[in-house]
């Protein structure tokens, strides 16, 4: 497989790097790392399984190139752009190069998914930025290709792999995730690309419900 993952200096993008080119289960994918600058990675400008392109979610012409021969897409980073252009860049490249499968970041509180006061509150933290986070969900959902969004909890840095994965029509389990989590979901679904395609998917902890929770797993987006 080749998989081509955008904004790859992210620190959940970084996490699946590492797993797919130290663990045994992912020695067939090969990948395409895309980044504003490729110095960041450049520990791995060496690896044969690893081709680093420098370039911009802006430009459309370089995210096209990058997306020639690719198999499946990670974008690992929420489109908050005023036009979406940075989902539109992608739905158009893949488009173009006839690649089908993509997996988005987003976040939690699209669909008015999130209950309780909990759900009020990030409804106001979120509140900016969700429009165009709806958008690029929406855009995804009507581009023909094999999507899943991607809604993440409240992030921290704990290293247990401990989710709950919620659907497009279900309501949100959890209020934070580790990035752990967060990428090992992302590697479930370049083991198996058939799964949660055109779907919009949540994954937290589930026992971390409520306000209670989130101050104590330090949470942030």
């Amino acid at each position: 497989m080749n998989l081509l993952i955008a904004a790859a200096n992210g620190q959940i993008a970084k996490i699946v790097e590492n797993r797919i080119l130290t663990e045994p289960g992912f020695k067939d994918v090969r990948l395409t790392l895309f980044l504003r600058n490729a110095d960041r990675l450049a520990d791995l400008k060496g690896n044969p399984r690893v081709t680093l392109i420098e370039g911009s979610l802006d430009d459309a012409t370089e995210l096209t190139t990058a997306m020639a021969g690719q198999d499946m897409v990670f974008v690992a980073v929420v489109d908050h752009t005023p036009a979406n252009s940075w989902t539109k860049n992608v739905i158009a490249a893949m488009q173009q190069q006839c690649v089908k499968r993509v997996l988005f970041t987003n976040i939690l509180g699209l669909y008015n998914e999130v209950p309780g006061e909990f759900g009020a509150w990030n409804l106001q933290m979120v509140r900016a930025g969700l429009p165009a986070a709806i958008h690029s969900d929406e855009l995804l959902a009507s581009s023909g290709l094999d999507y899943t969004t991607l809604r993440l909890p409240w992030l921290n840095d704990h290293d247990e792999i401990k989710y709950t994965v919620t659907h497009r029509n279900d309501q949100y389990e959890g209020v934070s995730g580790s990035r752990q989590s967060v990428a090992d979901y992302v590697l479930q679904l370049v083991k198996d690309p058939t799964r949660d395609v055109k779907d919009s998917v949540g994954m937290a902890d589930a026992d971390t419900q409520g306000w209670i929770a989130l101050s104590t797993n330090k949470g942030e987006r």
